[in-house]
């Protein structure tokens, strides 16, 4: 029977913390941890608080036996004259001392590490370790913080300051080094150097930094300063094997360069790649990076003074909806081409809160599209949790879907589920499309001035094509929660930022009317710099709107 109800827990633990995994990528969950670190401290104070009561007897024994023995010892034949002293000192020696034999080597650990070894069930993993620091040189990239402003915690909107000491720093650029991303690794172990030469405290050592500092710069291309940072290593730790090999191949390298010169063999010699320590961020696979993030950080926005004096506020009633002719809700143009809209106070701060409790135990690693094969998986490029709930979950749900309709005047009927998710650190979902690419879309790979054309469109499979419901023709994005800083919405083609606030809705089409893509609307979800930011979803999709949103006279109406 016991080894039934273990194997149960176990099963129990196992199903939990495989839902439970990845935490780094939904703040939402996160939040688990803060409630399982708790526990654990609780657990820790009773064991020390037994730990304590133990010694406290242990403690008191032994200052009556150091009494009595100093007594005793004085004299020992007069003490033990004494038939009780003689007897007292037998029972002692065969009773007492077993007793506190057995209170010593009383285990007060049991109940600590019993819970413990449950609670690390649910710990994040290797993998989470790697995708936090990850995040947080996201964010570093991002919004331009250096370092310095990272490891002392000064961030925008924070209510609650942290700051990485020298073995956080060091880890950082450990983690960076086993990716092979020695960019990051430099910084960090610069950081950590800094915070160490600073006189803080650290279990790592100056010689262990150097030796990754020395030779990320080096994979970095800047021979000089590799030469430099190894010979101040040997310089602490002469008998340093490795150090000493590369030191030997650095100079050699630097000879061939000298020799090279003079011969003048080559007419580019390899020059510092550096200023202050300080090294240029290498291309990635984006194209648009520069961009996207500049909008991220509210720069390069092209709302201008003419753009602006098309945009308006007023009243939406969805065409004289019955539902909203008494209470139409507040619209605010957010830009005019392609015409993006924010509607104000569509979900109330009670119907947030039960979606998000509705969606909390469902969430799971969100995932995209596989363009060559279609199938669904994870990448590194949509950081959050997604959960997707019916009507039948729970009235407000139902609720929540019929209200988009009457805003949106598109049906529901063919809808996707909503889709609730929350970002975790550094959360985000770089530039993307919500529609299905064709294949006659597939000659915008070199046409045109379009960003992120990089993929082959042409292999792509009708994403939709199973729900025979026609491509994402709109999106209605809600905002389930402010966000303190970051975490925007940017739509990189033609410059637009559009913030989180709770309560507030954007709408846009995906499509033009004749169902072409309209490749504008590539969007990105910017990464969350502080804060926990919640968003819902509905994608409309074609059948059943044919008649509610009908063809233009154009391909491009």
């Amino acid at each position: 029977m016991k080894s039934w109800i273990l194997s149960l827990l176990l099963t129990c633990i196992s199903c939990t913390w495989h839902t439970q995994a990845e935490f780094f990528t939904s703040i939402g969950q996160m939040t688990d941890l803060i409630y399982a670190e708790k526990d654990l401290v609780q657990s820790l104070k009773e064991y020390i608080q037994a730990e304590e009561s133990k010694l406290s007897k242990i403690k008191s024994w032994a200052e009556k036996m150091d009494a009595l023995t100093m007594k005793s010892a004085s004299d020992p034949e007069g003490y033990l004259a004494h038939p009780v002293n003689a007897y007292k000192l037998v029972k002692r020696l065969n009773t007492d001392w077993l007793e506190l034999e057995n209170l010593v080597l009383q285990d007060s650990t049991s109940g600590f590490i019993a819970n413990l070894t449950i609670q690390r069930q649910l710990f994040p993993t290797e993998e989470d370790e790697t995708g936090a620091a990850k995040a947080l040189m996201r964010l570093q990239d991002t919004y331009r913080l250096d370092p310095e402003t990272m490891s002392q915690g000064r961030l925008p909107g924070t209510k609650y300051r942290s700051s990485l000491t020298v073995d956080d720093c060091f880890g950082m650029g450990k983690i960076a080094y086993n990716e092979g991303d020695y960019y990051h690794t430099v910084l960090w172990m610069q950081q950590a150097l800094k915070q160490h030469n600073e006189g803080e405290d650290a279990a790592v050592t100056k010689v262990e930094i150097l030796d990754y500092l020395s030779f990320a710069v080096f994979q970095l291309g800047d021979l000089h300063r590799a030469v430099e940072l190894t010979r101040r290593l040997i310089s602490l730790d002469s008998a340093h094997e490795r150090a000493g090999s590369n030191l030997r191949y650095f100079e050699k390298l630097l000879e061939k360069e000298r020799v090279a010169k003079l011969l003048n063999k080559t007419s580019t010699i390899t020059e510092s790649a550096t200023q202050g320590g300080l090294y240029e961020r290498p291309a990635d696979y984006l194209p648009e990076r520069d961009t996207y993030e500049a909008l991220c950080r509210g720069e390069g926005v092209k709302m201008t003074p003419r753009r602006q004096k098309r945009l308006f506020c007023r009243y939406h009633d969805g065409n004289r909806n019955p539902h909203l002719v008494i209470a139409p809700f507040k619209e605010e143009d957010e830009w005019d081409s392609p015409y993006i809209v924010r509607y104000y106070d569509v979900m109330s701060h009670e119907e947030i809160e039960k979606i998000k409790e509705l969606a909390k135990p469902k969430l799971a690693r969100a995932t995209v599209r596989d363009p060559k094969t279609g199938v669904l998986t994870v990448a590194n490029y949509r950081v959050s949790k997604s959960s997707w709930l019916e009507e039948h979950d729970d009235p407000v749900v139902a609720r929540v879907n019929h209200r988009m309709q009457h805003i949106t005047g598109l049906t529901v009927k063919t809808a996707e589920l909503l889709q609730v998710a929350n970002y975790g650190m550094g959360g985000q979902y770089e530039p993307h499309f919500d529609f299905s690419r064709r294949p006659f879309d597939s000659t915008l790979k070199t046409e045109g001035n379009r960003l992120a054309t990089f993929l082959n469109y042409k292999d792509e499979p009708d994403a939709f094509k199973r729900l025979g419901t026609g491509n994402r023709v709109a999106t209605f994005l809600n905002y389930m929660s402010d966000v303190e800083a970051g975490g925007a919405t940017v739509f990189p083609d033609f410059g637009a930022a559009i913030w989180p606030q709770k309560g507030t809705a954007v709408f846009w089409y995906n499509l033009f009317r004749s169902g072409e893509g309209d490749y504008r609307t590539r969007h990105a979800a910017c990464p969350v710099l502080v804060g926990c930011k919640w968003v819902s979803n509905k994608w409309f999709h074609e059948r059943g709107n044919e008649f509610l949103r009908p063809c233009g006279s154009t391909e491009v109406d």
